[in-house]
């Protein structure tokens, strides 16, 4: 049954691609056999992350832009698709939390969480959904959070944005699945990133948090590759519309 789990041939789109969650992501799809092209804003951390892709024998590329702006999506679309065709997987791993109270939130801080968090996943699948029509399989992956359902102090915009992801994939699933293109989402706990290093930097903190999960402890980076080969593989071919969440339990309790 192996096979039924392998990307080995995919072609693979990868957004946030230069840190956190979506380097991994990046990574697990290229270690699978998937050609990988990451999309970042940090150009030297991508370059990283290629250079490393192919020292270990995987199939790497990178596109530098700013994706909160969604007026550049043609464009990065246009050079994602010069390196290894058009995607049959994309995952849309950026995101910002900005952090702050809502008391203090403006709208330029809105629009910008709102945008890049929930705009663009939107937005970029849109461009990619006909080539993956064409060949009547693709794999659309978002990144939910636990904010898609809990509240938590000083997370308003970026609470909306991924409650938002939550009902967006679903939404995306209606639209698409029909055509052969699966659309879920995970929704990780507390991992150790770029977006949770107040958590992680601060061992109370981060032994309170790894109380709240069912199993005890904080979430390392492998714990999610395996529920992300499912659903980028085809056995996952049943599966649309859902949001998996991959956090030791925190919510279920």
């Amino acid at each position: 049954m192996t096979y039924r789990f392998s990307v080995d041939g995919r072609i693979a789109c990868v957004t946030g691609a230069s840190s956190g969650l979506g380097r991994f992501l990046a990574e697990v799809m290229a270690e699978a056999g998937a050609a990988v092209v990451g999309i970042a804003r940090r150009n030297s951390e991508l370059e990283s992350w290629v250079g490393g892709v192919r020292a270990a024998g995987g199939r790497a590329a990178m596109v530098q832009a700013d994706l909160s702006d969604p007026t550049s999506l043609d464009e990065v679309v246009r050079q994602a698709e010069m390196h290894f065709g058009a995607p049959d997987i994309l995952i849309n791993a950026a995101g910002i939390n900005p952090r702050q109270h809502a008391d203090d939130l403006t709208p330029e801080t809105w629009r910008h969480t709102l945008d890049l968090n929930l705009s663009t996943p939107f937005f970029l699948a849109q461009k990619l959904v006909p080539a993956m029509a064409e060949k009547g399989w693709g794999r659309i992956i978002n990144i939910a959070s636990l904010q898609s359902q809990r509240a938590f102090v000083d997370g308003l915009a970026y609470g909306a944005s991924k409650g938002g992801i939550a009902q967006l994939t679903r939404a995306m699933a209606e639209a698409w699945s029909g055509r052969g293109i699966m659309c879920n989402a995970l929704a990780p706990g507390f991992f150790p990133t770029e977006l949770t290093d107040r958590v992680f930097s601060d061992p109370k903190l981060c032994d309170q948090v790894a109380a709240q999960t069912c199993i005890g402890r904080n979430g390392q980076m492998e714990d999610i590759a395996g529920p992300a080969l499912f659903l980028a593989s085809p056995a996952s071919d049943y599966v649309t519309g859902q949001v998996l969440a991959v956090d030791g339990g925190f919510t279920a309790k």
